[in-house]
This record gives C-alpha cells, sequence and structure tokens, in this order.
C-alpha cells in the first residue's frame, strides 16, 4: 500500500540514503523532491502540449503522444524525484576560484554550488582583481539593492522630478537592464555587458521584472536585482527608442544645441544600444561623452547585442578591463558563470537529462544547429558530419556493413544535438545505429527537443533554450554555427573554443566545412564604428585594438581575444 506525506516534510525513511547521518542530506532532499514535483509538472505540461520531456530518452519514438499514459508519467516523476535527491560528493572548488561569494543560500539556488561537479577542472581561474571587485560590488549591491534605505531615497527623489539633490544624497547609482523581444541568447549577452558596465562605474544591476530571468537565473546576490515592480517608469520601457527624448543621443544633440548642458541633467537617461542605434547614440562609447552620465543616478538600457568588447574602446575602462580579465578571452566566461546560475526547476531538466544521457560516455561531443535557410535535404548535416570527421570529432561509419557486435570495452561517444530541426538527429542517430564505425567506436545521439520555431515569448521554450544552452556548455567539444548567440552563450560559458561551422552559399557547403574559433569569447554583431574625434560612421575597415578583432564567423563583428589565445 503506497503511504503518502507531505513533499516538503518527507518522513526520514522516504528517502534510502537520509537514514544515515550524512552531510548535506537534509538541504538536498528538500530540494530533490520539491525539484521533482517541478519536474513532474513539467511531464505533464510536456504531455499536455504534445512536446518531448527532457528526461525520456532519445531513442523513444519522440514528442509524448496524445494517449500518453499517465499512470506512467507519474512513475517516471516518482523515479526523477528520488534520483534528483542521491547524495553527491562535495566539489573540490565550489566556489571557481573565489568567483562565487561564500554563504548563499543553498536551498534556494542547488546549481550555484553543485555546477562544478559537472564540468572538469577549471583552466581559466579568475583575477585576483576581479574576486575582489566582485565582493566590492555584492557589498554595493546590499546597500543599495531593491527596498534598502538608500533605494527609496533615491526612488523618492526620482520620483519628485529632482536632480541635484540626489545627486550627492545616497551615493548609490543604478543600471536598469532591459530587453527587446529578441532570442534568449541575446539578452544573456546584453544582461552580462550591463553588468560589466555596472562593474567599471560603480552602479548597481537591476533587471527589468517582466523579463523571464526569474524563471531562468537565480538571484545572484543576497539582494535581489530585480526591480521593484512599482518602479514609476517601468510602464514606459518598451517605448522607449534611439528617438526618445531622454535617450542618450538625443541629450547630446540638445546639448550641441544649446537647449541642455551637462550641469542640468535629467533624472534618468535611457541607453539604446541595440543593433539599430544611430551615430548620436553611438557616443556612448564615446570617452569623452561619458562624463555627460557619470552624475545620473538612473540609467535605463536597452540591448540585443554583446556591447562588451565596444566597452573597451572606452580609454578610462581599458585598465580596469584589462586588470579585471588579464585574458581577455574569458570576460564572458567569469560574469557568465558569475551571474547565470539555473534556477532549481531548470536544474532538475539539466542534471536529470545529463545523468540520463550523458553521464556515461567517455567523451561528449556538443552540436549546435541554426538553420537560416531552408534545408529539406538536409544537406547541412553532410556539412556537420564532415566537420566532425575532419577534426576527429566523430568516427565515419562503414557504408556497407551492418553493425557487429564486439567484445570487450568499446569507447563510447555521447552527441548532444541542440537544435529546433528533428531531421539532423534522426538522420544521424540512424546512420550510427544502422552502421559500424571505422574506429569502433560506440555512438550515442541525443536531442532534448524540437521546437521547430523560436517562440521568444513563451516561457517553457526559453526555459528549454537555457537547459539546452547549460548542456552544451559541459561537453567536451563543441560545433556550433555561425551568427549563433545561443552557441555562443554554450561555448563561452564553459570555457570552449568552439568549430565554427561556415555558412553555405546556395545551399552549398563550404570547403573547409568549419573552423576551430580563436577565441572563447561571443561576437558583438553590431559594433559601433564611430570615430569619437572626428564625429563619423568609420566603418569595419577602423584600425582595431590588438586585443579586439573581427570575428570569424561574421566579418564586421568584433570580439575579444588574448595573445595566449593565437599560441
Amino acid at each position: 500500500m503506497m503511504r503518502s506525506w507531505n513533499p516538503a516534510y518527507p518522513p526520514k525513511d522516504a528517502i534510502p540514503w537520509c537514514r544515515e547521518a550524512k552531510p548535506f542530506c537534509t538541504s538536498v532532499k528538500v530540494i530533490g523532491i520539491s525539484a521533482a514535483c517541478l519536474v513532474g509538472f513539467f511531464v505533464l505540461y510536456s504531455a499536455m502540449e504534445n512536446k518531448p520531456f527532457y528526461g525520456q530518452r532519445t531513442s523513444d519514438s519522440g514528442p509524448w503522444r496524445k494517449d500518453v499514459d499517465f499512470d506512467d508519467i507519474i512513475r517516471r516523476t516518482r523515479e526523477m524525484g528520488e534520483y534528483f535527491a542521491q547524495p553527491v560528493q562535495e566539489p573540490k572548488d565550489k566556489l571557481l576560484g573565489g568567483l562565487l561569494p561564500e554563504g548563499l543560500d543553498v536551498n534556494s539556488c542547488v546549481s550555484r554550488y553543485q555546477s562544478a561537479l559537472y564540468r572538469k577542472e577549471q583552466k581559466h581561474q579568475p583575477s585576483s582583481h576581479l574576486v575582489s571587485r566582485l565582493r566590492k560590488y555584492e557589498a554595493l549591491h546590499k546597500q543599495c539593492g531593491p527596498f534598502t534605505e538608500s533605494y527609496n531615497r533615491s526612488l523618492e527623489y526620482l520620483k519628485s522630478g529632482s536632480h541635484s539633490q540626489y545627486t550627492n544624497s545616497t551615493g548609490c547609482k543604478y543600471v536598469i537592464w532591459t530587453h527587446p523581444i529578441h532570442g534568449l541568447g541575446n539578452r544573456i549577452l546584453s544582461l552580462a555587458s550591463a553588468f560589466l558596465y555596472a562593474l567599471l562605474t560603480n552602479r548597481v544591476l537591476l533587471v527589468d521584472p517582466e523579463s523571464e530571468v526569474p524563471d531562468l537565473f537565480c538571484e545572484p546576490f543576497e539582494v535581489s536585482w530585480l526591480l521593484p515592480s512599482d518602479f514609476p517608469l517601468i510602464g514606459n520601457f518598451s517605448g522607449f527608442d534611439k528617438n526618445s527624448p531622454q535617450s542618450f543621443g538625443t541629450l547630446l544633440k540638445n546639448i550641441s544645441r544649446g537647449s541642455s548642458n551637462s550641469s542640468s541633467l535629467p533624472p534618468y537617461i535611457y541607453l539604446h544600444l541595440l543593433h539599430d542605434y544611430d551615430d548620436d547614440n553611438k557616443r556612448f562609447f564615446c570617452n569623452q561623452d561619458q562624463p555627460v552620465v557619470q552624475n545620473v543616478t538612473w540609467l535605463i538600457a536597452k540591448s540585443n547585442v554583446y556591447f562588451a568588447p565596444a566597452l573597451f574602446s572606452v580609454s578610462t575602462f581599458q585598465q580596469e578591463i584589462s586588470s579585471l580579465f588579464p585574458d581577455l578571452g574569458t570576460v564572458f566566461h567569469h560574469l557568465g558563470r558569475y551571474l547565470f546560475h539555473p534556477t532549481n526547476f531548470v536544474w532538475g531538466l539539466i542534471t536529470t537529462y545529463y545523468d540520463t544521457n550523458l553521464a556515461r560516455a567517455d567523451e561528449r561531443i556538443g552540436i549546435q544547429i541554426r538553420v537560416f535557410e531552408k534545408d529539406p535535404e538536409l544537406k547541412l548535416l553532410d556539412q556537420i558530419m564532415a566537420c566532425a570527421a575532419k577534426e576527429n570529432l566523430l568516427p565515419l561509419v562503414n557504408g556497407t556493413e551492418p553493425v557487429a557486435s564486439q567484445s570487450g570495452k568499446l569507447k563510447t561517444k555521447a552527441v548532444l544535438i541542440a537544435s529546433l530541426e528533428y531531421g539532423y538527429f534522426k538522420a544521424m542517430r540512424s546512420m550510427y545505429w544502422k552502421h559500424s564505425t571505422v574506429t569502433g567506436e560506440v555512438i550515442e545521439v541525443h536531442q532534448p527537443s524540437h521546437e521547430k520555431h523560436q517562440y521568444n515569448e513563451k516561457k517553457m521554450h526559453n526555459i528549454k533554450a537555457w537547459a539546452e544552452m547549460y548542456l552544451l556548455s559541459l561537453t567536451d567539444n563543441l560545433v556550433t554555427s555561425a551568427d549563433s548567440t545561443f552557441g555562443y552563450v554554450a561555448h563561452s560559458l564553459g570555457g570552449l573554443k568552439p568549430w565554427i561551422l561556415y555558412k553555405p552559399e546556395n545551399h552549398v557547403a563550404p570547403d573547409p566545412p568549419c573552423r576551430r574559433a580563436v577565441s572563447k569569447e561571443p561576437c558583438m554583431h553590431a559594433p559601433p564604428y564611430y570615430d569619437c574625434i572626428t564625429k563619423q560612421w568609420t566603418g569595419p575597415g577602423a584600425k582595431l585594438d590588438p586585443h579586439v578583432q573581427h570575428c570569424d564567423d561574421k566579418w564586421y563583428g568584433i570580439k575579444f581575444i588574448d595573445r595566449e589565445e593565437n599560441l
């Protein structure tokens, strides 16, 4: 007879390993069972939506059928709950070289201190200056964050429209990140860039609560980074654009006309840092124009690009960025691991899928496929396989010989495919099922989901996208599509230099099919290309700093590199 129990307060013998007095038991037990309940909800949701579930083995027929057995769903949910609650060893470096602070609540964010268990030993340690600066930022955030006395006073002055009073009153300044409707990769990259700007200018980063950040990422600080929903300007964010009266570009034009001056600045300024920004808004990246915003308490930034490399063009920021990141090829790698910790719900999806499908393999290969043009004949698969074979990532198959049984321990490679399309996974899996490999290796092919289309405003779509980005970052080697911010987040978070698939031209695969990236950094797709002295557009031919170069996959984009990347 099945015994009923409250998931929030399970009996001690509900989970066998908790009968023994083991450290970490209570916290993992409660979080594990709570996560299992959430995963159970997701299973039900997947069934109703006829979409694949992360815990489902990819050797099954694909999406849940409409005639799904709900008793089986309940059984799977219980099994996953018990599995998620299994004891884990203490990570050797759970603070990631000092990158993460000690003392934050483990229960509220299991992934923060467990993520080290799923990654190889960290090659790129954060600099002591970055660690020190992060601790100082955390203290500032605690002092100035939402609902603190300083925040409340700054808010009152904002409501009154008085600028001169509050400039020196609280000592707190803010940059509010808000996002347009673009893909999750774009949002993550722009949010990391906004945090870098906050570090460089001693501002507190606050996040638009109408974004999906709370569903995807844990709170990274002791005090929330979510802008309170009663913030007086919150209803105006979506209406801000490059021509808004509150924009940085408009303010500079008014100053040049004499209708405004730097001593009578508004209480807030809107920073339009999207790909369509004009020359006046690009002046945000000019050293001589940065003082205009220095004494403005509230900055509201909207961006869909990774603008961190452009901050390096501001001469007053260069030395500090170089001190924070002696290896400039690790800017997002460190900021991403510091800021973006999957929520307990997402972490349950990630770990369940990883442990079920990837953990036992000797090597994990990630393949991220973004299809920009219709590919009904799956010609892109030929390019992917040519790249994988050329770079010794995956073996070729014996085309005429069926799979033969072999004795002894065989090396296993797990291939994780992340794509909106299903056909590439189906074809690759079939190829390795039906034919033996020339090396004798066993190749397992997995794909967590295939949504067909990108739904930027759907919560569950973005949750699955974040889970797949994170899973790709846990692989040993990674192949990504050109121009894809989804791939940028995955490889940079994992500290991987991916093999980038060149875009086909006229449906013809390029030769060579791929190229190893020169840096682990993401690409900024829309650099300012603006001469701050002549006040003119310069174009991609302008001379770049030695630590910034054009991107592998987008000739007019820019990215951070470091000398050691090219050794």
